[in-house]
């Protein structure tokens, strides 16, 4: 049972006793807001997945038959969309796969209701490949959140930095310059593998989250991967409140 009343949402249940009948509520924001106070947690989100060439590298350099990369960033997404897809649509952009060497960018959905099993189905099926047309996708992501009109969330997973001439920051400049609050995220999987690169393109990723409000994010083991899908996707404290016993 929901009811709603100015900037507050009621999740109700009903208990039993002998002699009454009692409807207990938990209340919570409306527009709860995300852990880094940025958006809410029922805006749109899109993710963006990298599933370029590089993300069939081993999660551990240097040692034999380890797991590829992408195999981590999918079993992390695993155990966070069923919690996040509960408050919020969820589509996803992914680039990597297609020609050889050649800058692929797909949007495969845009934002949708109960979207756990069609995220995973498709980043499941990706065998990785190309470069990495990052600032490209993180445009379409923001084109299917219809950043102009509506507040919206991008989530970026990489293991790298923009291969395809792309610009990160000024990206996120123009989006801000226009967009009606949208923010990005962006999670760097692996981030020693690609640091040896230099700062710069350490920069660029954070630039690219800075200037949207979001968070820069280095993940290097599955754990710390959930944690940070955690932080920008789901809404850990929504999730906390509406599943409290009821008393």
């Amino acid at each position: 049972m929901h009811a709603q009343r100015g900037r507050f949402s009621a999740v109700c249940g009903v208990t039993f006793g002998l002699a009454m009948i009692s409807v207990v509520c938990v209340t919570a924001p409306a527009a709860a807001q995300q852990p880094d106070g940025s958006g809410t947690c029922v805006d749109d989100a899109m993710i963006v997945f990298d599933a370029s060439g590089s993300m069939s590298g081993n999660q551990a350099p240097g040692i034999a038959n380890a797991p590829p990369r992408i195999d981590e960033v999918r079993s992390a997404l695993a155990k966070v969309l069923p919690s996040a897809t509960q408050y919020r649509r969820v589509g996803l952009v992914t680039y990597g796969p297609g020609p050889a060497e050649q800058c692929n960018v797909k949007l495969n959905f845009p934002p949708a209701q109960n979207a756990t099993s069609r995220i995973m189905d498709t980043v499941n099926e990706m065998v990785p490949a190309g470069d990495t047309p990052l600032t490209a996708a993180v445009q379409e992501a923001a084109n299917a959140l219809d950043f102009r009109r509506r507040r919206g969330v991008i989530v970026v997973v990489t293991d790298g930095e923009e291969t395809c001439g792309g610009t990160p920051c000024q990206l996120a400049e123009d989006l801000r310059a226009v967009a009606e609050g949208l923010t990005i995220h962006v999670i760097a999987s692996r981030y020693h593998s690609f640091s040896w690169r230099g700062a710069n393109h350490a920069a660029e990723l954070g630039c690219l989250a800075e200037e949207s409000g979001g968070i820069y994010v280095k993940a290097n083991s599955e754990d710390e991967l959930i944690e940070a899908l955690r932080e920008t996707l789901d809404c850990p404290r929504l999730a906390k409140s509406l599943n409290a016993p009821m008393r």
